[in-house]
């Protein structure tokens, strides 16, 4: 008999299990190249920019504008982004890759998209579907909008 209140039964705690698993497995390959998984995120935004300031990453990368204060810092001590005064706002920095940070970003993303096509190698591509419309449901259900 199963009991509906165990915290294993829970949905949430499904999905939390799920998240941390690919977390942690893209925290293993991208310390290979000396990266958080946040710094990859951030180099990622950047490569498909042309420069972004550090309000408009923290948004995008879901932290807070503090935390992405220190990850661009840290990017920048290891000289894979340079940061200048935007044309437009004399007071916001925008950051963008350096020719190293381009060179890196393609290698971590090949790291982490090995990790994510493992996951999807799990599925067939019909599961695949399954999978991202419920997902795509719960996030809307939890938002009120669905």
């Amino acid at each position: 008999m199963t009991d509906h209140n165990d915290i294993h039964d829970r949905l949430g705690h499904a999905i939390k299990r799920a998240e941390q698993a690919l977390i942690a497995e893209k925290t293993r390959v991208l310390r290979t190249v000396d990266l958080t998984v946040p710094q990859y995120v951030t180099l990622l935004l950047l490569q498909q920019g042309a420069g972004s300031s550090g309000a408009q990453l923290a948004r995008a990368c879901m932290v807070t504008p503090q935390t992405m204060t220190t990850i661009l810092a840290n990017l920048e001590t290891k000289g894979l982004i340079t940061r200048e005064t935007s044309s437009v706002h004399q007071k916001v920095l925008v950051a963008r890759l350096t020719r190293t940070g381009r060179t890196l970003t393609k290698k971590a993303d090949a790291l982490a998209r090995g990790v994510e096509q493992r996951l999807a190698d799990a599925l067939d591509p019909a599961e695949q579907a399954q999978l991202r419309a419920l997902l795509e449901r719960a996030t809307a259900a939890l938002r009120g909008t669905g």
